[in-house]
């Protein structure tokens, strides 16, 4: 007997939700075929394999492949092997993507590194070349600081409304 009492899902708005997303993360620079693997994963009620992935976006294996390779190699998508089967199924990570990816990534510490050697490089803030990427190296280091505290203030409001951060739900 089916349950009568379980959420009935509109396939075609969460294809556009998928499509919007996709769109306003590849305008910011986000490979939009990435985008949409991402989107289509996080809206799925389970695990999904690339075959199901290429089918509810209409394209093929390959597009697929290079587009669950760039997510599990920032830590946004997690592949796990289908027991009996040469297939992987793709999941959002136990920790939120944005966990995994923004406050645990250290996102800027590469530039931060990097500046820091065009300042010493440079002779220091004492040129103004040196300057510029002193300010530059300071500025990433600011905002570094900045995400980790939003991660953490983020987690605590997690953890007080018990519902993933929403004061509404």
């Amino acid at each position: 007997m089916p349950d009568d009492h379980r959420p009935t899902r509109n396939e075609e708005e969460i294809h556009l939700f998928v499509e919007r997303m996709a769109m306003a993360f590849a305008d910011v620079g986000f490979p939009r075929m990435a985008a949409r693997v991402l989107f289509t994963v996080m809206s799925a009620d389970g695990p999904l394999t690339a075959a199901e992935i290429g089918e509810r976006l209409g394209v093929s294996a390959a597009a697929v492949s290079g587009a669950v390779r760039y997510l599990t190699q920032f830590a946004m998508l997690v592949r796990e092997p289908v027991k009996g089967s040469r297939r992987d199924r793709y999941r959002m990570p136990d920790n939120p993507w944005y966990e995994a990816t923004v406050t645990k990534t250290g996102l800027y510490k590469n530039f931060i590194d990097i500046a820091s050697g065009g300042v010493e490089a440079l002779a220091g803030r004492e040129t103004p070349g040196g300057e510029r990427v002193s300010e530059m190296r300071d500025f990433f280091l600011f905002v570094q600081e900045e995400i980790d505290s939003l991660g953490e203030r983020w987690r605590a409001r997690r953890a007080a409304t018990g519902h993933g951060g929403r004061a509404d739900a």
